[in-house]
Formats: structure tokens, sequence, C-alpha cells
């Protein structure tokens, strides 16, 4: 195999174990980050003195119902690397690495400079762009080259929200569960949400969810009725983006719509967000508020079409 590329796909993370202790590491690493939510001498009260000792227990807890054997998202990661790497075969070397979390960002370049890699292509499994997710990476990226004598050449990939085969590859998979299970009367598209005040301040994301939302209705030709774009996971008191994907449903449910279809195209990966809040406790509030057919159609996870996608934003930056 070649020694002088490496790939580095990167995801958000996961916990080491569905435990309280290994879920409050997790936590305190993922919510002390800067771009996550700003540290301030509050926030470091709020997170210490109530998150971490009250979410852990219940966090567990959902991990502890979708962990089989290992995280979702780690175990995908691994079926995308190999995918990956059997496609490429020996023009690089693909690597998994998470922000936060096992297999450490910062292990797998401090690794890759260790066997003398002379470029990194680093690949955030983020399609749209936010600095909540794909500018932490590049931190963790610019802390590695500060640390670096011999430095690597990097290429970063910023996103890929209108990729012609990323929405092939999600258009796909719809048309695939239509086929299988019907049409419902609604496609419900949900995004992982951020503060409002993020995007206020420049951050690009809705900008690109909404892009990414346009053209996959224009590919599936979808009338403005058939489908709607949500943002899902709040967390706290502030204002994030809106409409919210739990008040979507609650209210289609009471005016009659009877079935949804509901997809996660920010997830590259099934995780935490898409197989228990999205497809467990999203589908039970549709059902208890009236509707009657609920279904999650899966990520993109190690679909053919997805990892061909990785190949087409990768070869470019290979030498």
């Amino acid at each position: 195999m070649s020694q002088k590329n490496a790939i580095v796909l990167v995801n958000l993370g996961t916990p080491d174990a569905p435990t309280k202790p290994a879920v409050r590491r997790f936590l305190k690493d993922f919510l002390w980050d800067d771009r996550i939510i700003k540290r301030t001498p509050l926030w470091w009260m709020i997170l210490n003195g109530i998150v971490l000792n009250t979410r852990p227990k219940r966090v567990a807890k959902l991990y502890a119902s979708i962990w089989q054997g290992d995280s979702p998202i780690r175990t995908i990661g691994y079926q995308q690397r190999d995918a990956l790497q059997a496609l490429l075969k020996d023009k690089a070397r693909v690597m998994l690495a998470m922000t936060y979390g096992q297999p450490s960002l910062q292990d797998c370049l401090a690794s890759l400079a260790d066997d003398h890699i002379e470029k990194i292509i680093v690949l955030p499994l983020f399609p749209q762009y936010s600095a909540t997710t794909t500018a932490a990476v590049f931190d963790q990226v610019a802390d590695f080259i500060k640390q670096t004598r011999n430095i690597p050449e990097i290429q970063l990939i910023k996103d890929y929200h209108q990729h012609p085969s990323y929405i092939e590859a999600l258009a796909s998979s719809i048309e695939s569960h239509w086929q299988k299970k019907g049409k419902s009367e609604k496609l419900l598209l949900s995004f992982h949400g951020i503060p409002q005040v993020y995007v206020d301040k420049g951050d690009p994301y809705a900008q690109q969810v909404k892009a990414t939302v346009d053209k996959l209705a224009q590919r599936l030709k979808l009338a403005e009725s058939e489908y709607q774009l949500c943002f899902q996971s709040r967390f706290g008191p502030t204002q994030w983006l809106q409409p919210y994907t739990d008040k979507t449903l609650e209210e289609w449910a009471k005016s009659g719509v009877k079935s949804v279809d509901i997809i996660c195209p920010a997830f590259s990966a099934d995780c935490l967000e898409t197989l228990e809040e999205i497809s467990e406790e999203n589908k039970l509030l549709f059902i208890h508020n009236g509707g009657e057919q609920y279904h999650y159609i899966p990520a993109l996870n190690h679909d053919e079409l997805h990892i061909d996608l990785m190949k087409q934003l990768v070869t470019p930056c290979l030498s």
C-alpha cells in the first residue's frame, strides 16, 4: 500500500461505552469545545454543575438502546473506511477518525506523520459546512500543524452539499424506499439544528441545507406540498433554526396527515440522533397525535453510491 497519500474520514464521535462515566467523558469533551458552545465562566458552571451531573445517566440509557457490540456511528465508520479502501486500492491509505472520542483525530494525524505520509486529505463527513462540525475538525488539524515540525501536505474538503453524486445517492435511497414501502403523504427532511445566532453571525449551514433540499426536491420532482425541511436536536433555551422537526410532526398528525417518510440528509452515518431521536422518539410523537404510518429512511452509511461519492471527492486531491 502506498505510503505517500492518506485519506482521513472524520465524523463527530461517540462515547466508548453506553455507560454513565463514558458518556460523561464524551459530553465534557464535546460541550466544552468553543465551536459548539462559547466557553464562558457561566457556561463552565452550567456544564460542570448541572449538565454533566444530569444528562449522562439519561443519555447512557439512550445509547444502550442502540448499542450493538459498539456504537453504530463507529461500526458504520469502519465499514465506510474499508469500502473506500477497496475502491482506492493502493492509491492511498484510508483512516477513520472522530472529532470527539475514539478513534481520535489527533492520534490519527500523529500516526500518519510518524509513518512519513507525504499528503493527508481530510474529509469531514458533514455534507453541509458548519462551524459547529467541519470547523471543529479543521481546528484539530490546525492544532496538529502547530505541534508538528515536518508537516505533511494537508488538503481539507470543506463541504459537498450540492455535489451531484450526493444528491443522486440521497434520491436513490428515497426512491428505493418508495419502491419497497410505497410513498407516504409527506417527506420530511430533518437536519441537525444549530442556534439561530450562529447563522446570524455568518455560519452558512442553513443556506447550504436549503440548497441541498432544493436540489433533492428538484431531482425527485416533488411539489412544495409534498415535502418539508425541518431541524432536530435542539439543546438549551435559545432559539435554534426553525421549523422544528418534533413540532412539525405533531402539527401534521393533528391536522390529519396519516403517513410520513423521514430522512436525515446531513448524517452520513446512523447514530443516536437518527436511530433513537428520529426513528423512535419522533415516531411515537407522530403516532400519539393521530398519525398512522411513519418510516425512517436510513442514512447513506456504506451504501455503494455513498462510497463512490467519497471516492469522487478525494480523487482530485490524490497526486
